[in-house]
């Protein structure tokens, strides 16, 4: 799929990092894939440099050691992505990335806003559920916490504001909605968005490798399970 060119905009961000952001700044598969391009440039460019390289929605923080190197050392290096913007206007492409299906308890036991969010939408809980799992997810970044996916686009129908008052404990494993976005609670944390479920797979686990289920660019479907199916799976509440 070809992808349109973005603008690109290096600024500071710290005593060891540059951040690179993609104009214009907006979520949509087209600019998810011109970051993942642009991190394939990075990655090998920047090789024993890097310490770090965090994807977002439409930028890429790049951190280094700031014992070895500086600003000034390594800014001619990243001035060549900046470049390479140019030589290859118009031949950015999907990148490869793969579908995950994630399984989902939804109830008004698991999730204790898919009554609430069902009123608020006008929809049956059911309704809720199809909607929710009814399309694929791409994962757009990963932040807030280890493991924490930011997954988009949610239906229009089931866009719901932040809560006001957030919780004070999430669930591990609880599926939850806010604004146009969907993510699954990796621990157990404080949290402001709509839980509609709980999913039995862990999403981050620092003894494995790789450490999360989904990577930045991976495609994401949500499948509806029964409880005995999420205690089967290794669920618990």
């Amino acid at each position: 799929m070809a992808i349109t060119q973005p603008q690109l905009r290096l600024e500071l961000a710290g005593e060891n990092a540059f951040i690179l952001y993609l104009e214009p700044q907006q979520i949509s598969p087209a600019t998810a894939a011109a970051v993942q391009y642009y991190c394939s440039l990075l990655t090998p460019l920047l090789g024993q440099h890097l310490t770090e390289l965090l994807p977002s929605y439409a930028s890429v923080l790049v951190q280094f050691n700031p014992l070895t190197h500086s600003h000034l050392s390594l800014l001619p290096l990243l001035n060549q992505v900046l470049q390479a913007k140019a030589a290859s206007a118009g031949q950015l492409a999907q990148q490869s990335s793969k579908i995950v299906e994630l399984p989902v308890w939804y109830s008004a036991q698991s999730g204790a806003d898919l009554l609430s969010v069902a009123k608020a939408k006008n929809l049956t809980p059911d309704e809720v559920i199809q909607l929710h799992s009814s399309q694929s997810y791409q994962v757009y970044a990963i932040g807030f916490a280890p493991g924490f996916a930011y997954l988009g686009e949610l239906p229009a129908e089931l866009a719901m504001p932040r809560l006001s008052s957030p919780r004070a404990k999430v669930p591990a494993g609880a599926v939850a909605i806010a604004d146009r976005q969907t993510a699954v609670y990796p621990a157990a944390s404080p949290g402001g968005w709509h839980l509609l479920g709980l999913c039995p797979i862990r999403m981050f686990n620092p003894q494995q490798q790789p450490a999360m289920p989904v990577a930045v660019g991976d495609q994401v479907r949500f499948i509806p399970v029964s409880e005995r199916e999420f205690q089967l799976l290794g669920g618990a509440l």
